[in-house]
């Protein structure tokens, strides 16, 4: 048999969306009209999953859960920083270098 298959899943949450019963008759039904070929053996163990749950709290429960967004460390916007000032610095070497060049000249 192995896993259930995510459309199996599918159906059960729209039949608990449609507040109808999550039974094999009712899955099997959803299944087919969807044109997926049946597997028994799979939706007996969906409907006997389901019936140990509470969807209404693992659904409240997956919305509530809370995101978590990439460190700063990670986040190359200090990189491009530097890149800014390094090309500034090196202007203001070069028009050093240019002044020194000409009071050499005229000493």
């Amino acid at each position: 048999m192995g896993v259930i298959k995510i459309e199996y899943i599918y159906a059960g949450l729209l039949l608990h969306s449609a507040k109808q019963p999550i039974n094999e008759e009712n899955l099997t039904k959803v299944l087919s009209a969807s044109g997926i070929s049946v597997d028994k053996a799979r939706v007996k163990a969906l409907v006997a999953a389901l019936s140990e749950i509470n969807i209404d709290e693992v659904i409240k429960s997956a919305i509530s859960m809370p995101t978590v967004s990439a460190p700063a460390s990670v986040q190359p916007q200090p990189a491009v920083e530097e890149k800014k000032e390094a090309p500034k610095e090196e202007e203001e070497k070069k028009e050093e270098e240019s002044v020194e060049g000409l009071s050499a000249l005229f000493g």
